[in-house]
């Protein structure tokens, strides 16, 4: 089940404050830049409750010695701890890259409404593009999914990194 809503739709929160998918997208791209200068694959995330930017992540698989450590894992953890809730109603997560089959897993159980992801990972991707473990029908849990957003200037920032190191 994929539903979809415009890409620039802002998301508001009770007093008014709003940060447009484009911003946050934009906020989690800074942070896969982040990673890269770090020596990380340059993959970001950040999570928006109420239209507020709550937590943000980026790849720290290196720096920690964590295979876990993915850019959605670090920022749904940092979410859950500013919210005091595993359970993360009313988050959406916007990711630079399609996420894995663990952090897919990760954000069912987070029951997160909403993530809204850059670019397609062909060799991956759990959104679809390889496996399609978000809103599988057997699943407790469902949420919305949007592919795209600035899309071109994640898969750029990947293809760079990825050529400098060769």
């Amino acid at each position: 089940m994929r539903l979809v809503r415009s890409l620039l739709r802002p998301i508001r929160d009770t007093i008014g404050t709003m940060i447009s998918d484009h911003d946050a997208m934009a906020a989690a791209l800074a942070e896969a830049r982040l990673a890269a200068q770090a020596g990380e694959v340059p993959i970001g995330a950040v999570a928006v409750h109420n239209g507020d930017l709550l937590a943000r992540g980026q790849n720290r698989v290196l720096r920690s010695n964590d295979p876990t450590a993915h850019a959605e894992i670090v920022a749904l953890r940092a979410a859950a701890a500013a919210l005091g809730n595993y359970r993360l109603d009313g988050v959406t997560l916007y990711v630079t890259l399609e996420p894995c089959a663990m952090c897919a897993g990760a954000m069912i159980h987070a029951r997160i409404d909403k993530l809204v992801f850059a670019a397609d990972d062909p060799k991956a991707g759990a959104c679809g593009s390889v496996l399609s473990v978000l809103n599988h029908p057997k699943l407790n849990h469902q949420m919305w999914a949007e592919r795209g957003l600035l899309a071109e200037e994640s898969a750029e920032l990947l293809r760079t990194f990825f050529r400098e190191r060769r």
